[in-house]
C-alpha cells in the first residue's frame, strides 16, 4: 500500500503523511514547499496549477495506491476568495491536473477528498442544525462541488471528509489558529498589554484536532464502508472562546485581560518590526510574521466573530454517521489548543513568555 498525500505542507497534509506512515504504509509527501514537520516520507515538489508538471511526475507514480488530497489554493485575505470564480476554478483544475495522468499510470484503490462545513452554505444563509451528510446539496459558489463532481465522474473509489475548524502545529497556513494566538499573545505582552480577547459576541464553536482528521484519513482508505461516503468530523465537543481564553493564556506564561475588541488581521499585519524584535529577543526561529501568520490572521477575525455583537447564526455539524460507521476517535478541544500552543513554543516559533 502506498499513498500520496497532496498537500503536504499544511495542516491535514503533514499529519496525514505521519498517520500512514505510522501505520506502516509507504508514504509520498507531494507539496510545493517542503513538509518540515512530516517524518519518514519522501517528498516529491509539485505545483498542481502546472499540467505539465503534474503529467511528468504521474509517469513515476505508478505504484501509488491510495491518494490522500488535501491542497488549496486561497486567494489573499481569505474569505472573499470563496466565491471567486477564478479561485473556484483553479482549485477544480489542480484536482484535474493531478489525477487525469495518475489515473492512467498507477490502479489507484481510493481517494480521500478534503472539504469543509462550508459544503453546508453557512456564507450564504444559516445552516440546518445539525447539519447533516444526507441534507441536500446547498448550491452556492464554492470550488466542493466541482472537486466532488469530477471525483464521482471518474468512477473512482473515495471517501469526502468535512473537518470543522481544523487545530494543528502548522503555521503559514490558510487556516490554523494556535500561530496566530501565540503570537497574539507575544505581541501583546511586548507592549505591556494583557492577553485580551479581540472578538465579539460569543460564538459557540466545533474544531477538529488534525490529528483525528489525519486518522480518519487512515481509517477512510482501509474501511470499505467508507467508499462513496461523505463524513462530518470534528472532537466531539462545543467550545466558547472566551471559555477556552484563560487555559491558553497559561500555556503561553500570559495574563488573561478584559475584552479589547479588534481585528486581528489589522493588529497582526501592522506590527512586523515588532515581531522582528521578539524573534530577536527570545531566539526564535527566524520566520517574519507574514510568513507565520499566512492567510489565518483572517481567518480568525472570522471565528472570533470580530466586530459581531450578536452572535452569528450557528454552525454545528453531525458526526453520528462516521460513528456509525466504526470510527469513533474524540478528542478535548482546550488541550488540543493548549498542547500545539506549546508544541509551537518548543519548537522556538513562538516564545515561552511564563517563568
Amino acid at each position: 500500500m502506498k499513498v500520496l498525500i497532496v498537500g503536504a505542507s499544511g495542516l491535514v497534509g503533514t499529519a496525514a503523511a505521519n498517520a500512514f506512515h505510522d501505520a506502516g504504509w509507504d508514504v509520498i509527501a507531494a507539496s510545493r514547499r517542503f513538509p518540515d514537520l512530516i517524518r519518514g516520507a519522501d517528498h516529491l515538489k509539485i505545483d498542481l496549477q502546472d499540467a505539465d508538471a503534474c503529467a511528468a511526475a504521474a509517469r513515476d507514480l505508478s505504484d501509488i495506491t491510495h491518494v490522500v488530497y488535501t491542497a488549496v489554493y486561497e486567494m489573499p485575505g481569505l474569505v472573499a476568495g470563496w466565491s471567486d470564480p477564478h479561485q473556484i476554478e483553479t482549485n477544480g483544475q489542480m484536482i484535474r491536473n493531478l489525477l487525469e495522468p495518475l489515473r492512467s499510470s498507477a490502479a489507484l484503490q481510493h481517494v480521500t477528498l478534503l472539504q469543509g462545513t462550508k459544503a453546508y452554505g453557512a456564507t450564504v444563509r444559516p445552516m440546518r442544525i445539525p447539519a447533516r451528510e444526507s441534507q441536500p446539496r446547498v448550491e452556492h459558489p464554492n470550488f466542493y462541488w466541482l472537486q466532488q463532481d469530477y471525483l464521482v465522474q471518474t468512477g473512482l473509489p473515495h471517501t469526502i471528509l468535512r473537518p470543522q475548524l481544523i487545530v494543528g502545529p502548522n503555521h503559514g497556513v490558510v487556516m490554523n489558529l494556535p500561530p496566530i494566538i501565540g503570537a497574539y499573545a507575544a505581541l501583546r505582552h511586548a507592549e505591556g498589554q494583557p492577553f485580551s480577547f479581540p472578538g465579539g459576541a460569543d460564538w459557540v464553536w466545533e474544531a477538529v484536532d488534525t490529528r483525528l482528521v489525519a486518522n480518519a484519513c487512515v481509517w477512510a482508505a482501509t474501511h470499505e464502508v467508507a467508499h462513496g461516503e461523505t463524513y462530518n468530523l470534528t472532537n466531539g465537543e462545543v467550545f466558547t472562546w472566551r471559555d477556552m481564553w484563560p487555559a491558553m493564556a497559561e500555556a503561553l506564561g500570559v495574563e488573561v485581560g478584559p475584552d479589547e475588541p479588534q481585528s486581528m488581521a489589522a493588529y497582526m499585519s501592522s506590527r512586523a518590526q515588532r515581531w522582528q524584535s521578539i524573534v530577536s529577543e527570545h531566539n526564535l526561529q527566524p520566520i517574519s510574521l507574514e510568513t507565520l501568520l499566512g492567510e489565518s490572521h483572517f481567518y480568525a477575525d472570522l471565528c472570533f466573530a470580530s466586530g459581531a455583537t450578536e452572535p452569528p447564526p450557528p454552525t454545528y455539524v453531525s458526526t453520528i454517521k462516521i460513528k456509525q460507521h466504526g470510527f469513533t476517535d474524540t478528542w478535548n478541544t482546550e488541550e488540543s489548543f493548549c498542547e500545539w500552543l506549546r508544541d509551537l513554543q518548543a519548537r522556538r516559533v513562538i516564545p515561552a513568555l511564563g517563568g
